[in-house]
């Protein structure tokens, strides 16, 4: 009985410590006996293993430190983009490689903002070889496509379609046994080494979907800020959007015990819980170094500091949103990446058009805050006197666009597009986009208030010019 009345006085005690806001008044009471009676979930998993430092990759660290003996690998895929694998990280992890007399073959088609076509011709890549590890180098695409290559090459009898996320797939869970994986992310604000989570264009709907389970989470992320300071200055900005965006949105999501439905079985509990007092934390450190880092890292190439920082910010928020899970600006940037006209954005040297990730999600940012500050405008405020706001006289009902108005603030200084009109998009196009919205039911249900598609189709409106 003592256990137990610890565990209850620590329940206790985080209860006290929470947010009191009512999307976020975390009730922490459900003592031990009482989870059969719920609708709502009643706990919340963290799982995360990195390694950070400077030069890790440079100095060997894969091998001479036993990571890829450790996991039993003979015979491992490195997966990278063209781009990529003309630059000193992928340089460095081959040496190493063929230094310590490890197999590898290399696949280096990933395609920048991946398709459903693109992971399948990786997965077949895979399948041909009797891989037993797995090495990604480069963005969030390049290991979001080798996440999925090590899946399918582990349930080679599963269509493609099986573990993609519903309604777009089946949403099966993931119960086969993976390789081991190490991510080397080039860039700062995926945080798809701390995620279970890959992303793709599904391209029959013109709209991004993914596949989420904690089993793809990397065996082991290799963070090196080194290798931030080969991206351009527009991969630099858009990266770090990115990263500001996972923080407010899993700092703002709906909280893990409001979310529907309990899982009758762990293993049904979705990568994305909802907030929680865990990813709070992370959101939140997060958010603070983009707001003192993030415009230096962009205006200054070769400010290492700031750069390493942003590379540590977006570790920071994928261990938050990996947890927790992000809402509406995700969820609306789906369609708004995967019905892409001619835009393409400046410094991405890829061969097709390209709204990349981080504007896509960004360019909603305003109208979204408005939209949810009602719901918590205690963290809307946090979240805006972080980003450098004076809030000390804002009411509470002008949370959501005093939130609004700092990040509008902040996109103009960083030269952001004018809006979705600015990357090819009309209001004709809104049903459209709404449209692509809808599926993404995974993380628009974590937004903190409820959204219909009248909702979604202002949102999008409001959206297509910011200044």
């Amino acid at each position: 009985m003592a256990g137990r009345e610890r565990v209850v006085h620590l329940l206790k005690q985080l209860q006290q410590a929470s947010c009191r806001c009512p999307a976020h008044s975390h009730t922490y009471s459900q003592a031990p006996g009482h989870v059969a009676t719920r609708t709502t979930d009643y706990a919340f998993e963290v799982q995360t293993f990195h390694l950070m430092g400077h030069g890790l990759s440079q100095l060997n660290r894969f091998i001479n430190n036993k990571d890829l003996q450790n996991i039993g690998a003979r015979n491992v895929c490195v997966m990278t983009d063209k781009n990529v694998a003309k630059l000193p990280p992928v340089k460095a992890v081959l040496n190493s490689l063929v230094k310590n007399g490890v197999n590898f073959k290399v696949f280096d088609k990933v395609r920048v903002e991946p398709t459903d076509g693109s992971f399948k011709e990786a997965i077949t890549f895979a399948r041909q070889e009797q891989f037993d590890a797995y090495v990604a180098v480069g963005g969030g695409s390049v290991i979001d496509t080798c996440k999925v290559a090590n899946l399918y090459t582990c349930s080679p009898d599963s269509e493609f379609l099986d573990y993609v996320n519903a309604p777009i797939g089946k949403g099966k869970p993931v119960t086969v046994h993976l390789c081991p994986l190490i991510a080397v992310p080039t860039t700062a604000g995926t945080g798809s080494e701390t995620t279970g989570v890959a992303i793709f264009d599904y391209e029959a709907m013109k709209a991004k979907t993914g596949i989420a389970s904690r089993v793809l989470k990397p065996t082991l992320g290799i963070v090196d800020p080194l290798h931030t300071l080969h991206m351009p200055e527009r991969v630099t900005a858009y990266s770090g959007f990115d990263v500001l965006c996972h923080a407010l949105e899993s700092y703002t999501a709906l909280p893990y015990n409001l979310r529907s439905t309990c899982p009758t079985n762990p293993i049904n509990r979705p990568a994305y819980q909802g907030s929680n007092p865990i990813s709070d934390v992370w959101s939140k450190h997060a958010l603070r170094i983009v707001a003192k880092y993030m415009k230096r890292a962009i205006q200054r190439p070769d400010d290492f500091e700031a750069r390493s920082n942003m590379h540590l910010a977006s570790v920071f928020a994928g261990i938050g949103f990996g947890n927790a899970g992000v809402h509406l600006c995700h969820g609306m940037s789906y369609p708004i990446a995967g019905m892409v006209k001619s835009f393409r954005a400046k410094d991405y040297n890829v061969d097709h058009p390209l709204v990349p990730h981080g504007l896509s999600v960004v360019l909603t940012s305003p109208a979204v805050f408005t939209f949810t500050g009602s719901m918590c405008p205690e963290r809307h405020l946090e979240a805006a006197e972080i980003l450098g706001a004076d809030v000390q006289t804002v009411k509470r009902e002008d949370a959501g666009l005093a939130l609004a108005d700092t990040l509008r603030k902040f996109l103009f200084e960083l030269n952001v597009e004018n809006g979705l009109s600015a990357v090819g998009y009309s209001k004709e196009d809104i049903p459209a986009l709404v449209k692509g919205t809808v599926p993404q039911e995974r993380i628009t249900k974590l937004a903190p208030r409820p959204q219909t598609e009248e909702d979604l189709a202002a949102l999008f409106e409001s959206s297509m010019k910011l200044y």
